[in-house]
């Protein structure tokens, strides 16, 4: 008996409930899992030095809860249909030139595709959503980027790993050597680091060689890609001042990575133009220059497109 009255009294309290919500168009919030703990991160790459973080402080300047809502929200989403969904959040329009200097979709031959870093964040969504879309999906595509970025789910599928911020694994070139001798089209940002900008102009740090050396190695054509965009006023006067610190390994190269979400949310409705240019045969790279000469030539190659 006194069971049953129990049941009656359950049943009639959540009719009271289910009736206040209706009436008053309250939305019950929906538990949302925490995907990025930026507590944790940031102990992990620079250890008992992160007490002097002001951890709050950063969660509010990257937007980390948008982020982690956006996160939970897309959770079933994987490469291309993330990076699709990213774009169509923010409402970001690519206006594509060149695409017909991209490879047959079906190709057997693995390309390397080397594009300036204007932007640190949607350049990068940009661009594998339009190679994913291409080659079908992030089992073709693969990106080297910082290593932070696998906290990401939705992106994790396109990502090679890279510790920017702490010492470099040793294997680093047996595993590059590997991803670039598979038949996974490789997309590198070959300054390692987002562009500046010097007299009005923005344009990309010194370029590395490893994607000439591993693609003459390999036998893989070079694709050049220009992402054309600038980043907030703030940010240039940032890096203006403090590169001296930024752009030091360990804490410098962190902090120069948290900058990258505030500018990404400052994209929202923006039209970016991509221009691809036509590909670089691997033979192109031969012994008349070295790595480091050839890797500023197709540089010069991708800001002129």
């Amino acid at each position: 008996m006194r069971s049953t009255k129990k049941k009656v009294f359950s049943l009639y309290l959540f009719s009271l409930i289910r009736t206040f919500v209706a009436e008053n168009n309250y939305v019950i919030p929906i538990i949302m899992e925490k995907t990025i703990d930026l507590h944790k991160i940031i102990y992990s790459k620079i250890g008992n030095k992160a007490r002097l973080v002001p951890i709050k402080w950063f969660e509010k300047f990257i937007h980390l809860d948008e982020i982690n809502e956006f996160l939970w929200e897309s959770r079933d989403l994987k490469g291309t249909d993330w990076t699709e969904a990213v774009l169509k959040r923010l409402n970001i329009t690519l206006k594509v030139e060149g695409r017909e200097n991209l490879p047959p979709a079906d190709t057997k031959q693995a390309y390397t595709f080397v594009s300036n870093h204007s932007l640190g964040a949607a350049d990068g969504i940009g661009l594998l959503y339009t190679l994913g879309k291409h080659f079908g999906g992030a089992e073709r595509v693969g990106v080297f980027a910082n290593d932070i970025l696998t906290h990401l789910p939705g992106l994790k599928p396109f990502i090679i790993p890279i510790n920017k911020t702490g010492a470099q694994d040793r294997s680093l070139p047996a595993v590059m050597n590997g991803y670039f001798s598979s038949d996974k089209h490789i997309l590198l940002f070959p300054a390692g680091i987002v562009g500046r900008k010097k007299n009005g102009v923005v344009h990309d740090l010194e370029w590395s060689k490893i994607f000439i050396t591993q693609s003459v190695k390999n036998k893989r054509d070079v694709v050049p890609i220009h992402f054309i965009g600038e980043n907030s006023p703030f940010f240039y006067r940032i890096t203006r001042y403090f590169d001296w610190f930024l752009l030091r390994k360990g804490a410098g190269r962190l902090f120069n990575f948290f900058l990258l979400p505030d500018e990404m949310m400052k994209t929202q409705g923006k039209t970016y133009r991509v221009v691809i240019g036509k590909p670089i045969p691997w033979q192109t790279f031969d012994k008349s220059r070295k790595p480091k000469e050839w890797a500023q030539y197709v540089s010069d190659i991708v800001h002129k497109l």
